[in-house]
C-alpha cells in the first residue's frame, strides 16, 4: 500500500535530492489550498502556514511505498525533530484531497520564497 506525498523542494523531479524518490510513482503536479507559502531555510525550502497567502504552494504528488517513506522520514530528520509529516489539503484537480507533506518543526524565520521553489 502506498501513501500520497506532496513534495515542494529538493525532492522534486530534477532537484538535487530527487534520488530519494527513486522507484516511486509520480502522480501529478499539484497545488495546496490557499494559506501556505515557502520560506528559505538556508538552501532549501520549508512550507509554512500563512493565512495571507491566497495562492497556495506548487509541488508534486508522489505515491510512496512504506520502505521509501521510512527512508524519506530519515532523510527529512523526522526522528531528530527537524520535520514532521502531516496532512495537507490540495486544490484544483485534487479538489480538497488530503495527502501528507513534510513541515518544519521549528519556527521558520527565513525570507519568503512565495508559492514555487526552484533550485538554482
Amino acid at each position: 500500500m502506498s501513501q500520497l506525498l506532496f513534495v515542494y523542494g529538493t525532492l522534486q523531479r530534477g532537484a538535487k535530492n530527487h534520488r530519494h524518490l527513486a522507484g516511486q510513482r509520480f502522480i501529478a503536479t499539484a497545488r495546496t489550498t490557499p494559506g501556505f507559502e515557502l520560506r528559505d531555510m538556508g538552501g532549501y525550502p520549508g512550507i509554512v502556514a500563512d493565512s495571507d497567502r491566497p495562492e497556495g504552494v506548487t509541488g508534486e504528488v508522489w505515491a510512496v511505498d512504506a520502505a521509501a517513506l521510512r527512508r524519506l522520514d530519515r532523510f527529512e530528520g523526522v526522528d531528530q525533530g527537524l520535520y514532521r509529516r502531516a496532512p495537507i489539503t490540495l486544490a484544483d484537480d485534487f479538489a480538497g484531497q488530503q495527502v501528507e507533506a513534510y513541515f518544519p518543526v521549528q519556527p521558520v524565520s527565513g525570507p519568503s520564497l512565495g508559492a514555487t521553489w526552484r533550485e538554482d
